[in-house]
């Protein structure tokens, strides 16, 4: 009995290994270095915001990792998985957590393509 669940858990553990070693992924940091150009935000096919980056080798699509956004010194935007963005009153937050939070990005950088490697998730290339 044991040794079936030994050689089951081997199997399985060098699938999972196999299955990871397929799959394609870059940080964006190692994209930029690559030169690869970052476009403006865009909606993924899952509906998650990010940015595509350009390169000599192909575009790849960079989920953005934040949720909430600076529009201006009164409102701040929520951002949902799905995409979509809720007004938040800027003053309500600030004081409901103690002040402001400097590491908030702006939402017209974000929009502009301007983001910080830390606002920027998962990068996987595009098809087609």
């Amino acid at each position: 009995m044991f040794r079936h669940r030994f050689y089951f858990s081997a199997l399985l553990a060098s699938l999972c290994l196999l299955a990871a070693g397929t799959a394609s992924a870059e940080s964006y940091k190692g994209l930029l270095k690559k030169g690869y150009s970052v476009g403006t935000m865009s909606q993924g096919k899952s509906g998650s915001l990010g940015w595509v980056l350009s390169g000599k080798d192909g575009k790849w699509f960079c989920k953005g990792k934040f949720s909430l956004a600076v529009v201006d010194s009164k409102t701040l935007v929520s951002i949902l998985g799905s995409g979509k963005m809720i007004k938040v009153d800027r003053a309500v937050f600030e004081d409901s957590i103690g002040g402001p939070d400097p590491s908030l990005p702006n939402l017209a950088d974000l929009k502009a393509g301007k983001v910080e490697p830390r606002h920027v998730g998962s990068c996987v290339p595009l098809r087609g």
